[in-house]
């Protein structure tokens, strides 16, 4: 889609220009609804579960407030909703790494003691 203002390539789905910041759709409010961008459980989890799912939750994280000043709401709904799911992935794997380790070193414990 093009600009009328400036003339710039924009996404079709694009709210605003990304050059001059000219509203390109039929209306002049955008949407109602503010994206969640999740950069707080993402980071959460890069610490304190698993660091490479971790990276990928923040890095899509990052990328949601970029979308949205850009006119790109469905690719920020989408960059959220990834950012959210490899939160999720991350704190899975460290739960699952975690009760694995805590296993293994009670059972190593008990095998000790016999």
């Amino acid at each position: 889609m093009f600009c009328r203002n400036c003339g710039a390539v924009n996404d079709d789905n694009a709210f605003k220009c990304i050059q001059c910041g000219q509203v390109l759709q039929g209306t002049t409010a955008g949407p109602t609804e503010p994206v969640p961008n999740h950069l707080v459980p993402a980071i959460l989890v890069t610490v304190f579960c698993c660091l490479p799912f971790g990276i990928v939750a923040i890095v899509y994280a990052a990328s949601v407030n970029g979308k949205v000043q850009a006119g790109d709401y469905a690719g920020a709904v989408a960059a959220s909703r990834n950012a959210a799911m490899w939160s999720w992935i991350s704190f899975g794997v460290g739960l699952v790494v975690s009760i694995g380790w805590g296993l293994m070193s009670f059972l190593g414990a008990a095998a000790s003691q016999m």
